[in-house]
């Protein structure tokens, strides 16, 4: 049996009125959106992408809701790109975003980069794909001269560079810079990729530099030549449709290409799954442990099967050490579900990598709520691993924002159909990620305590609560961008910031930028909100007020307002005036200023704005110890 990621197996086959569901888009749907991201969840070919992207392209923006602002794209590129801007706006769908894309003539790379007057400058895109291949590159082979080999690269670098400052500079777009796929030149046979100055030696050294260089703020990197690779560069090259068409890649690859430049993108925009919950009977061992018994599964070395379910297990803690959490859903008694956790020689996982542990006879859509509850995230943050294909459909169709991925018949792929998915996809990795699976363990000890609590606010004092404020500096950058774009629910007015936006922010040392830290007993949650105050006249204007949903009714808002007026009255403040900007997602935020004591000055079609005298001000009692960092 064999596992061809072109077809993105990992993703439930097409319905057989596929065509006629997506021309129900066309029709008097009031909201779209669940429909569009059902479709755009199947194994769809180029075509089918393009079909349904599309009619994506061709709905009003009132059909998606104001849950799904869209995100602008422009590609620029050396090869034909028109066939591959539908099947962009179809893939991104699965990560939940909607793109609106801006193409330009083919071979203009430069030209459209460097023009202010350009399609994709004027656009003022989000994020400017540059889809090149070593065709736009000035690289020029001299096998064995490793001094003129080494100038080459310098010069592709800069002519890179060229078009990535054109483009910042112009639009201020975050550029999604491409390493080159490799090339068959087979000159020198096994020596081609050790000879300085061939072109697959200028095609490495050159992807090793751009991995080097082009990152931090501005920039996102979508490595393609390691999906090239992945699945085999006969495969990804076609000589006859690049000849015939200046397709930089053939056909058959577009929805792989499409879908990891959507799982990208989805990233950036704070859209990547934070949970993976395991199911146990022939997921995580062979058998049924309330059947079988301790010695009767099948796990460990010795056989193909028992080593394919390590292979899942290893395959999980690696997702736990990067910052995933991890969960259990099984319909099994507990305490004998818990024994193998316990006491099986060949278990690699183990209790205290298992944040919560859901072992009973409910169904999985109930359990996966509690899951989700628990760990304070949303729905849309769990992805389930099942071998089951009765569970798997029972989920989708009950908890459609699960992610759920189709799992081959042979164990021994389980893995790589869970990693291939692109689920857990990042654009960073920092400190906090690293240790983020430890916080949400710890979140849910916090709720279990909360549960056998009887005063809230003796609850509140036995955490022994210490925050810590500060203003925007380049420690927290990376982090301040990621709860940014990824916020939802407890965010104000859910507006977006780029990295280098939010250093310009830091820079000017105008208004007020505050990003807070939470720690207490069970340990440190890392930062859990960030506040924009920007001036208007005598007054602050909220900007941005945002705070993950993991530290909710603990007062912290209260802390915070009480420093934001502080701040205020030292810089001569009149009044802090908040807004509202109501979304699908952010509901439960609708009455934060009211219960902060503003005042509300306006409401129109759900939106809110208010406003809170400075000088009246009386701050909050509240149970946590607050230290300012300079």
């Amino acid at each position: 049996m064999s596992f061809d990621l072109i077809d993105l197996p990992w993703l439930p086959a097409a319905p057989h009125d596929f065509r006629l569901q997506v021309r129900q888009l066309r029709s008097a749907i009031p909201n779209v959106t669940a429909l569009v991201r059902e479709l755009a969840g199947y194994r769809l070919n180029v075509n089918q992408l393009h079909i349904l992207g599309k009619a994506i392209q061709a709905c009003d923006s009132e059909k998606f809701g104001s849950g799904m602002q869209a995100v602008s794209l422009g590609v620029l590129s050396n090869g034909t790109s028109d066939i591959l801007l539908p099947a962009f706006c179809a893939s991104a769908m699965r990560f939940g975003v909607r793109l609106n894309t801006i193409g330009t003539a083919f071979g203009q790379v430069v030209q459209e980069a460097l023009d202010p007057a350009s399609p994709v400058n004027r656009a003022q895109c989000d994020f400017v794909l540059v889809a090149i291949d070593h065709r736009e590159l000035p690289l020029t082979p001299s096998p064995g001269e490793a001094e003129r080999a080494r100038d080459t690269i310098e010069d592709a670098l800069r002519h890179t560079e060229t078009i990535c400052r054109g483009i910042q500079g112009a639009s201020g777009a975050v550029v999604i810079v491409q390493t080159l796929p490799q090339v068959q030149a087979m000159l020198f046979g096994s020596l081609d990729r050790r000879v300085p100055g061939t072109l697959p030696w200028l095609i490495d050294a050159y992807n090793q530099e751009l991995r080097t260089r082009f990152t931090g703020p501005g920039y996102l990197l979508l490595d393609i030549a390691a999906l090239a690779e992945a699945v085999g560069l006969n495969e990804w090259h076609d000589p006859v449709q690049w000849a015939l068409g200046k397709f930089l890649l053939a056909q058959r690859c577009v929805p792989l290409y499409a879908d990891w430049l959507g799982r990208l993108i989805g990233a950036a925009r704070g859209k990547s799954r934070k949970c993976l919950v395991l199911d146990l009977d022939n997921t995580l061992w062979g058998g049924v442990i309330g059947d079988d018994g301790l010695a009767g599964i099948v796990l460990g070395n010795g056989s193909p099967a028992g080593e394919a379910f390590l292979d899942v297990q290893q395959a999980a803690l690696a997702l736990r050490t990067r910052g995933i959490v991890l969960a259990v859903s099984s319909k099994n008694d507990e305490a004998v579900a818990r024994s193998v956790f316990k006491s099986h020689p060949e278990m690699l996982l183990r209790e205290d990598h298992i944040a919560v542990f859901q072992a009973n006879w409910q169904d999985k859509a109930s359990n996966l709520k509690a899951i989700a509850q628990t760990l304070n995230i949303g729905i849309d943050a769990l992805v389930l691993l099942d071998d089951n294909p009765a569970e798997r459909e029972q989920v989708r169709q009950a908890l459609p924002e699960v992610a759920v991925p189709e799992l081959p018949d042979d164990p021994a792929f389980y893995s790589r159909a869970l990693l291939a998915a692109g689920y857990f996809e990042a654009v960073g990795f920092t400190a906090e990620d690293r240790s983020r699976a430890e916080q949400y363990q710890a979140n849910a000890k916090r709720a279990a305590v909360l549960g056998e609590a009887t005063d809230l606010d003796g609850y509140l004092r036995s955490l022994e609560m210490k925050a810590v404020f500060a203003a925007f500096d380049s420690v927290g950058r990376a982090r301040i961008a990621q709860l940014i774009n990824k916020s939802n629910q407890f965010n104000l007015t859910t507006r977006r910031y780029t990295e280098a936006q939010i250093q310009a922010l830091e820079e000017s040392k105008v208004g007020l930028t505050l990003q807070v830290r939470l720690i207490d007993k069970f340990g440190d949650n890392g930062m859990i909100s960030v506040v924009i105050c920007v001036p208007e006249g005598p007054d602050w204007q909220i900007d941005t007020w945002l705070m993950s949903c993991r530290v909710l009714n603990r007062r912290v808002e209260q802390a915070m307002l009480n420093w934001i007026v502080e701040s205020a009255k030292n810089s001569g403040i009149g009044a802090i005036v908040g807004h509202y900007i109501a979304t699908e997602r952010n509901g439960m935020v609708k009455e934060h200023y009211a219960r902060l004591g503003f005042e509300l000055l306006e409401e129109k079609n759900g939106d809110t704005t208010w406003r809170l005298d400075v000088a009246s001000y009386l701050p909050r009692a509240v149970p946590i110890n607050v230290s300012i960092s300079s």
